[in-house]
């Protein structure tokens, strides 16, 4: 238990107040996984559970009061942020109108109130002795590793329509099912997926993309109708076929894309939404030639296209969007041996160097996919002359001088001349990288200039 959550427990019980743990680190801890978020529930209303912590802040009419441990203030987990523990007063929530937030919220006085929420729930009995609360029979489901809605399905759905997201990635994220019951009233009101903010969708469906078994979490999604209600462009890949003479996938092009990204190896959200629609642009740009070969010329800018607008309709950050864009773009990148140093940089150029890593992994779940084997030795070169080519200067701007070191030389002021010197100098570097030493350039500065008039 960390120092903080005893902190807190020790603090409501002192207080006179009653506190349980709640929420998923319930779920965690009786499977033996890390607990890391902490949730709790208490019988204090927001105004004492300030009193107690005067640093926490509260801002919503849910009865959740935030509060940061003062010593980890400065720490902070993988999304960047502090970790905030949430203590939220026992409630009874009433009316759903947005099929998202309660119309009405109402202090409670037991843990059984809350529990038609929570299901299931921890209370300290002494020091690190825990009694489990459990009236939803939620630790029978864990056993047989089933994710099942408490109560109605239906009436948990139609109140909240991003449980039912919640349940595809809960699923997916334990490797469990979703029980039948629950899973049929998910199909049923899959189209309540409509009332729920494009921001809430997204951070669910980037926690589903970056777990060890995101192919079988979009499966889910798929086969309950939500994938069908949020990424309906990916929906489209299924059933357009590949097989044909001269061509080696022998899967309809969403088979492919299902089964290369059930291969990857990324728990990167984004790349791994890159390797489920890297094809995307195949339905659009579809055709046949005069063999009767099925084509998809231009399918990569095409479906960088597709998933751009996908991006920004589900708010995507500036950065993601773009990294999306570019892995889809150039994914079908040649590794030709006969391929220059000067087309490798411009490959290089148009991706990023930031994102060679990521579009290799792409290009890996794409092999795999679509039946091939892992690598090739033309891939492997590829992959040295990336190396090897990195280490020579790009552009202007990766030479060891500037165009203030030429004006301080020549004693001129800025102008044509200073920019027409430093690309002579470039060129000089590019067929000899060993001349980009800054003292070497220096001493050239004069006589290219010379040259030059």
């Amino acid at each position: 238990m960390p120092p903080f959550v005893k902190k807190i427990l020790d603090t409501f019980e002192k207080g006179g107040r009653q506190i349980f743990i709640i929420g998923g680190v319930v779920r965690d801890l009786l499977i033996g996984q890390e607990a890391l978020d902490w949730d709790f529930t208490t019988d204090a209303p927001p105004k004492v559970i300030l009193s107690l912590f005067p640093d926490g802040f509260y801002d919503n009419k849910f009865g959740t009061v935030g509060i940061v441990d003062p010593k980890e203030k400065k720490k902070k987990n993988q999304s960047g942020k502090p970790s905030i523990y949430e203590i939220t007063t026992f409630r009874k929530e009433t009316g759903y109108a947005d099929r998202r937030h309660p119309d009405k919220v109402i202090w409670g006085k037991t843990l059984e109130e809350d529990l038609t929420i929570n299901a299931m729930a921890l209370k300290r009995i002494k020091g690190n002795q825990f009694k489990l609360i459990d009236p939803h029979q939620g630790q029978e489901d864990l056993k047989k590793k089933l994710i099942r809605a408490v109560g109605s399905p239906e009436k948990r759905f139609e109140e909240d329509a991003l449980r039912m997201m919640r349940a595809v990635r809960i699923a997916t994220q334990l490797g469990f099912k979703i029980e039948e019951k629950t899973f049929a009233a998910i199909k049923k009101n899959a189209n309540l997926i409509r009332h729920v903010s494009r921001e809430r969708i997204r951070d669910e469906l980037f926690k589903l993309l970056s777990y060890q078994h995101a192919s079988d979490g979009y499966l889910i999604l798929r086969n309950s109708g939500l994938g069908k209600k949020i990424l309906p462009e990916a929906e489209k890949m299924f059933g357009v076929e590949q097989k044909s003479p001269g061509r080696h996938h022998l899967d309809d092009v969403g088979t492919h894309a299902l089964k290369s990204l059930k291969v990857s190896r990324s728990s990167d959200p984004i790349v791994n939404l890159a390797i489920l629609f890297h094809d995307v642009g195949k339905p659009v740009v579809a055709g046949k030639d005069e063999k009767g070969t099925i084509t998809f010329y231009n399918h990569e800018v095409v479906g960088a296209s597709i998933a751009r607008n996908l991006a920004q309709r589900l708010k995507f950050s500036k950065k993601d969007r773009e990294r999306l864009f570019t892995l889809i773009r150039w994914h079908q990148f040649t590794v030709d041996e006969r391929q220059t140093d000067k087309a490798i940089r411009r490959f290089i150029r148009n991706v990023g160097k930031k994102n060679l890593a990521d579009i290799l992994k792409v290009r890996r779940a794409d092999r795999i996919g679509g039946g091939a084997r892992e690598t090739s030795w033309r891939l492997e070169r590829f992959k040295k002359k990336l190396i090897q080519v990195q280490k020579q200067p790009f552009s202007v701007a990766d030479l060891k001088i500037t165009g203030h070191d030429v004006m301080k030389v020549l004693g001129i002021h800025q102008g044509p001349l200073v920019g027409k010197i430093l690309k002579e100098l470039y060129r000089e570097v590019v067929k000899d990288k060993n001349k980009n030493k800054r003292a070497y350039l220096l001493k050239r500065i004069k006589a290219v200039a010379k040259n030059l008039h």
